[in-house]
Formats: C-alpha cells, structure tokens, sequence
C-alpha cells in the first residue's frame, strides 16, 4: 500500500502564499506555487494540466526541489541586484529587529511586519524598495520566520499546561513503548449543511459560486486517531454527550479489545459525567482516560485531522444530505493516515 504523502506545514504554505503575493512575482514563478498547492491537495492530473500547463509528474518534481531547497527552487534565475542598503546599515537593521520591538519606533505593534520595516528604513535611511521580496531577505537574514499568528484562550495558562505537559508525558512514552497499550486523542466535531469557503487557483477572469443551504442541520463526528500509526477512527452521532460518549467508546473498545487504551481527550463535561464513569465501571475493554488540561486544543493532533477533513471534503462544497456529507468525511478520514507529531 502507498504511503500517503506528508501535507505541507503551515510554515511552508505561509512561504508559497508570499511568493504568489509579491508584486515582482513572474508567471513562471506562480505557476509553480500553483503546481505545488495542487499537488498538496490531491488534484487530479488533468486539473493540474489545465490550471499551470505541467504534467503531474513535472509538478510533483517541483514539490520535491522545493522541500529539498527551499523558496529558492521556484524563483526564476535573475542577475543579482544592486543592494540600496550599506552593509553597516544591513547590519544595523538586523540588530535593530532582534533587540527592540516596534514599539520603541511609536508604532502600536508588539510584532514586526513588513509594512513597518518598509516605513522605519524610509524615515532612518531614505531608502524605499519597489517590493516586499528586499524586506523578506533582511527578515530571513535576521533569522525570521512568516507566520500567522496562532489564536488562543484568553483564559489559557500556560503555566498549568506546562505542568500537565511534565507529568503526562513520561506516562504516554512508556505506555507508547509497550506494546499492548494504544495511545489515542480524541475530539468531536459538529459538522452542518452551512456553506464553508477557502481560497482555491481559478483562470484569471473567473469568479466561482457556491450554493448555499437556508437550513441548518447537524450532526456529530467523534474522532479517535492512534498517535503512534496514524490511523483515524471515526463515527457518526446525533450529537456530543453523555450517551453519546459512551457508544464511540465502546466501538473504540471493541477495535482495540485486546489493548489496554489510553485515551486523552479535553474537559467536556461529558466526558467526565456520571454515565462516562458507570460505563467505564462495567464495560469489560481496559480503558485509562487522562484529560486534556485547559484551553489547550493545540495540544490535540486530532484537531489537525478534522481541519484536513474539512479542507479535502466540505469546502466550497453544498451540503444537501447531511448524513451523505458526513458518511463522506468519515470516509476520508479512516482511510488516511494522519502522521502528526503528539507532545
């Protein structure tokens, strides 16, 4: 069986998405983002043919001159440019951006964009680039890295995380190296006829629409992914709760019933009920239960795997069935492996 491959990290889309953004962009150049992100997403030969003009195989080669080399494998070659900055003044910004914040320039920012570099060497040196790509080398230069900034609970501790993170871990290690143990993170998800968007690669000109449903029906996914192969394992509910809750455990019982199960999940009160606790009394599977500590979704890889869900199967997709769709991304998911990194 093939190995699914590795999708790109968010670090390496955030890269391709300032390329295709930058003004000096050649087409040649975007197109090979565009080659790129369509393998990523699994697009079919011809679809990558119509849209960049490369056959799948010549796309595919792309992807691994750019995850050897980096930004640079899918730059045209140009006669290098004259710098408008001294290297003492090179220097000097360098130091300027690894030692003090925007702030100290009276910009309201704790954190350094291009906009306000352009606007800080403009006033400090009289010099103004024609484009962003000058400002990414002096950040890159600086050892800088382009990232969206990840969002989080306001109530979040970091301390009491780090504590959990401390106690836990050596536990799941050990159980990770004993063989008649499997570690499982487990979420759940509500998945609706309500229309979801994302940005997708379209011929220039053409502007895309989706159907929309007025109605909005639910239904439930429980997600159980094994941490150590990758595998997911999903089913359908009416909903999250007690009753609920109780049923994905027992199916997860029965697949692992020769296990003992480890299983992290987060702080839903469902997860902790009275019903949860008379199941786990009686039921006759091996199960350690250990909870997430609070305000901590990143900790859980499985929200990972509904996002992949969400951007392979309901996206700029109309939902018409809901038991349809969600038969659909249950598929998806439990015949994907999921290789992502836990603690």
């Amino acid at each position: 069986m093939k190995k699914p491959r590795i999708k790109l990290t968010q670090v390496q889309l955030a890269e391709l998405d300032v390329l295709k953004e930058d003004l000096e962009c050649s087409a040649t150049e975007l197109k090979r983002v565009q080659a790129i992100l369509l393998i990523d997403c699994e697009s079919t030969c011809q679809f990558i043919k119509t849209l960049t003009g490369y056959k799948k195989k010549y796309a595919s080669a792309l992807r691994q001159k750019y995850l050897k080399r980096g930004i640079l494998a899918l730059k045209d070659k140009k006669r290098p440019q004259k710098n408008l900055l001294t290297k003492n003044q090179r220097e000097q910004i360098i130091k300027m951006l690894t030692t003090v914040l925007p702030s100290a320039f009276g910009f309201e920012s704790a954190h350094w964009t291009t906009s306000i570099l352009a606007r800080i060497i403009k006033e400090q040196y009289g010099v103004q680039y024609k484009s962003k790509t000058s400002l990414y080398i002096i950040f890159k230069e600086a050892k800088f890295t382009y990232h969206k900034p990840d969002k989080q609970y306001k109530n979040r501790k970091q301390d009491t995380i780090n504590i959990w993170i401390k106690n836990q871990k050596p536990v799941i290690q050990k159980a990770l190296k004993d063989e008649k143990n499997v570690v499982l993170v487990a979420d759940e998800m509500m998945l609706s006829t309500q229309t979801t968007t994302q940005k997708i690669w379209l011929p220039q000109g053409k502007f895309p629409k989706i159907d929309v449903s007025s109605q909005r029906k639910v239904r439930c996914i429980y997600g159980f992914l094994n941490v150590k192969t990758g595998r997911e394992h999903a089913f359908k509910a009416m909903g999250a709760n007690s009753y609920e809750s109780c049923k994905a455990l027992k199916e997860i019982g029965n697949f692992y019933k020769d296990y003992k199960i480890i299983l992290i999940w987060d702080n839903a009160s469902w997860h902790k009920s009275a019903e949860i606790k008379d199941f786990l009394a009686k039921t006759k599977h091996s199960f350690h239960l250990i909870n997430f500590p609070p305000y901590s979704p990143d900790l859980n890889p499985q929200e990972h795997v509904w996002k992949a869900g969400r951007s392979n199967i309901t996206h700029n997709h109309f939902i018409d069935d809901i038991d349809k769709a969600t038969d659909r991304f249950i598929e998806y998911l439990n015949n994907q492996i999921f290789d992502y990194k836990f603690l």
